[in-house]
């Protein structure tokens, strides 16, 4: 699988659950609720680390081997949950970045010497 396949994903884990019998737990407050405990386990792998180190953590194998897996449980459960609530992931996702592109507009460049402000109104000395 080369490609992100939600669809696909979503249907190997509601299969998962469903061969366990586990979908009567699968409620969005559970999924929720293991969603922000996966998200934790992730959190605490970086915890106690300097911003240097947590930028270093995948060059260490043993390291890099946990990251990957906690992040494999996040985007499990946040796939599930999107499954149960009928959520496009990707269509959400795009979304919200379309509303923080229009809440938060790229800034002007810093007025420099080397930049001077556009003067797009003409002003004369009377």
């Amino acid at each position: 699988m080369n490609q992100l396949d939600v669809p696909a994903l979503q249907r190997r884990l509601a299969a998962f659950a469903a061969a366990r019998h586990w979908e009567p737990y699968h409620t969005p407050k559970n999924l929720a609720a293991a969603l922000s405990v996966e998200a934790s386990e992730l959190l605490e792998i970086f915890q106690w680390l300097t911003p240097e180190q947590s930028g270093r953590v995948m060059t260490d194998p043993d390291q890099a081997h946990r990251v990957t897996d906690e992040v494999a449980d996040v985007l499990a459960y946040l796939l599930q949950l999107c499954d149960v609530l009928g959520i496009d992931a990707l269509a959400a996702l795009a979304a919200k970045i379309d509303r923080n592109e229009l809440r938060f507009p790229v800034p002007e460049p810093p007025k420099t010497p080397h930049n001077p402000p556009v003067d797009t109104e003409s002003h004369s000395s009377e």
